[in-house]
C-alpha cells in the first residue's frame, strides 16, 4: 500500500504544534508496519534550512493550476531523519511559502494569519496531488491533515487518475476550521454546487475543514474520546451535525509518542539520566525502583536551580508546558494559583510556554509576587521542556478540551505524574489514581471549575506527602505505560483498507 500524506507542517522541517510531531512519526510507523511506500508533502517555508536538513532541490518543476491560475513550483526532496524505513519528504517551493518567515502568519503574531492563506494552502494541496500523479507507483491512499489540507481531498477527487486513490482526512483540532469568504473558494476553483450548506459552506463562509469532512472516504481524529466529543454541540464547534452524519466513517486513533526522543534513560538534554525500559522496570523491587529514581531527584534539583527556585527536595514541584490559551485551561490554572498561593499549602510551580498576552501578563505578575514559589519562562524551548518533564513531580493539564495531548504521555514516561481534566485524549491515556486498589497512572477531574482542579491537586499532594509506597507504585505504573506508534499505525492501515474497499 502506497500512502501520500499532505500536511502544512512536518518536524523537523516545520513545526508549530503537535501536527508537526505526528507527521514526523506516523509515516515512519506506517512504513514499519506494512505500508510499502510512504511519502509526505508539505511546504518549504522561509524558516526551513534546506542545507541543514540535507534537502536536495529537484531540477524539474511542477506546473500547477489553482482556480485557472498557473503556478510553477519547485520541489525540495529529503527524508524523515532517524533510523528505520525511508520516508521521502517533498517540500513545495514557491514564494508564497519561501518568502514568508512564518507557517501560518507573521512570527511576531502567528494567530493573525496571512491574508492569502486560502491560496497558499490550496496551492499546497493541489501541488501535492499533481506530485502524486507523477509518482511511480501512484498512491493508493491520499491522507490529508487538518483544514490546511482539506482541499487536497477535493482536488484528489477532481484529478484524472487511472485508478483513483482512496482519501482519508484527519481532524487534529476541530476548533481551527479554515474559514474564508465564499468568494475565495470560487477563485480557487471549487465547484458552485459545493458552495452550499450540504458542501463546504459554513454560516456564509467557506470552510476548508468541512471540505475534508464532507468529501473524504474515511475520517479519523486523534483519540477515541475526541471522536465521540466532536459529535456533540459542546465540542463540535458548529460542525457536530456534519460529524454525526458521518459518524459511521469516523475512527478515533490515539496519537503515539516517539520514545526514542522522550525516554529519561536516553535523553541527552537531562543533567542525569534515569529509568529503564518498561520490561526492565517490572523486574525491580520497590527499593531498586526508588534507587533508580535518584537521577530524577538530581534533575529536580538542577531544574529548581535553573529556574532560581529554592532547592527543596521534599517540596512538590508542579509544572505546565503549554500554549497559553483558554483551550488549554490556563485561565483556570491561574485562577487556582492566585487563590492557593495566598494560603499555607507548600508547593512550587513552573510554566514554559507562550501565547495570549493577557495570560502571559497574569503569569508574570504571579512570578513577581511569589519569586520563591513561581517561575515562568514565556517561550518555547524544546531542551528546557525535556528538563521540565524530568525535574517535576506533577504535570498540570487542565484543558477545556484536548483532542489528544502528548505532554501527559511524556510526563508518565519520566515518572512525572499528570493531573488532567478527563476530556479527549487525556481521558484515554490517564487512569485516575485509587490508593485502595493501587491502580491508576495520574489524577483526573471532570467539571471545568477551580474547585474540581483544586480537589485533584489536593489528592495528588496528599499522596505525595503521606503515602510514599503508593506514590512509588504510581510512578512505576506511569513509567511502564506504553503509547508508542505501533498500535496506532496498524489502526490507520485498517482505516486505509476500509477507505479502499468503500466500507
Amino acid at each position: 500500500m502506497n500512502v501520500l500524506h499532505v500536511a502544512s507542517e512536518v518536524a523537523p522541517f516545520s513545526k508549530t504544534g503537535g501536527l508537526g510531531d505526528v507527521l514526523a512519526a506516523l509515516p515512519k510507523a506506517l512504513a514499519q508496519h506494512g505500508a510499502s511506500r510512504v511519502t509526505v508533502v508539505s511546504a518549504r517555508y522561509g524558516s526551513v534550512d534546506t542545507e541543514r536538513h540535507g534537502l536536495a532541490k529537484r531540477l524539474r518543476k511542477l506546473n500547477v493550476t489553482v482556480g485557472g491560475q498557473n503556478f510553477e513550483v519547485g520541489l525540495f526532496e529529503g527524508r524523515l531523519p532517524g533510523p528505520g524505513p525511508v520516508v521521502t519528504v517533498y517540500l513545495i517551493d514557491h514564494p508564497l511559502f519561501s518568502e514568508r518567515p512564518g507557517v501560518y502568519g507573521p512570527p511576531e503574531n502567528p494567530g493573525q494569519g496571512y491574508p492569502d492563506n486560502p491560496l497558499r494552502f490550496a496551492l499546497l494541496s493541489q501541488a501535492a496531488i499533481a506530485l502524486g500523479r507523477e509518482l511511480t507507483p501512484r498512491p493508493d491512499v491520499i491522507h490529508a491533515h487538518d483544514w490546511q489540507a482539506g482541499l487536497a481531498v477535493y482536488f484528489a477527487q477532481q484529478a484524472d487518475w487511472e485508478t483513483p486513490p482512496a482519501t482519508v482526512f484527519t481532524v487534529h483540532n476541530l476548533m481551527f476550521q479554515g474559514l474564508f469568504p465564499l468568494g475565495e473558494a470560487q477563485k480557487l476553483g471549487v465547484r458552485p454546487e459545493l458552495l452550499t450548506p450540504d458542501g463546504i459552506e459554513f454560516y456564509g463562509q467557506a470552510s476548508f475543514i468541512k471540505a475534508g469532512l464532507q468529501l473524504a472516504d474515511r475520517l479519523t481524529t486523534v483519540s477515541p474520546r475526541y471522536a465521540q466529543e466532536i459529535c456533540t454541540p459542546e465540542f463540535g464547534y458548529g460542525l457536530d451535525g456534519v460529524m454525526q452524519a458521518r459518524r459511521g466513517r469516523l475512527t478515533g486513533i490515539l496519537n503515539g509518542v516517539d520514545y526514542d526522543r522522550w525516554s529519561p534513560w536516553l535523553d541527552g538534554a537531562l543533567p542525569a539520566r534515569y529509568g529503564k525500559p518498561p520490561a526492565e522496570l517490572d523486574a525491580l523491587s520497590e527499593e531498586g525502583f526508588a534507587a533508580e529514581l535518584s537521577g530524577k531527584a538530581r534533575c529536580k534539583a538542577e531544574l529548581q536551580r535553573e529556574l532560581s527556585l529554592p532547592i527543596r527536595p521534599k517540596t512538590p514541584l508542579l509544572v505546565t508546558i503549554s500554549r497559553l490559551t483558554e483551550q488549554k485551561g490556563i485561565d483556570l490554572l491561574i485562577d487556582w494559583l492566585d487563590g492557593e498561593l495566598q494560603g499555607r499549602s507548600e508547593f512550587q510551580f513552573a510554566l514554559l510556554g507562550q501565547g495570549e498576552p493577557a495570560l502571559e501578563q497574569r503569569l508574570r505578575m504571579l512570578a513577581e509576587r511569589y519569586p520563591t514559589r513561581v517561575a515562568v519562562r514565556l517561550r518555547f524551548d524544546e531542551s528546557l521542556a525535556h528538563r521540565f518533564e524530568a525535574g517535576a513531580d506533577f504535570f498540570l493539564m487542565p484543558s477545556r478540551f484536548e483532542p489528544c495531548g502528548l505532554n501527559q504521555i511524556y510526563s508518565m514516561r519520566y515518572g512525572t505524574i499528570p493531573i488532567v481534566r478527563a476530556v479527549g485524549g487525556l481521558f484515554d491515556t490517564v487512569v485516575d489514581f485509587d490508593a485502595r486498589s493501587r491502580s491508576g497512572t495520574g489524577f483526573t477531574f471532570g467539571p471545568f471549575t477551580t474547585g474540581a482542579l483544586a480537589n485533584a491537586i489536593r489528592r495528588a499532594l496528599s499522596a505525595y506527602h503521606s503515602d510514599e509506597p503508593s506514590m512509588l507504585a504510581l510512578q512505576k505504573r506511569a513509567m511502564r505505560a506504553d503509547f508508542g506508534w505501533a498500535a496506532s499505525a496498524r489502526a490507520y492501515l485498517n482505516v486505509y483498507r476500509q477507505a479502499q474497499s468503500g466500507k
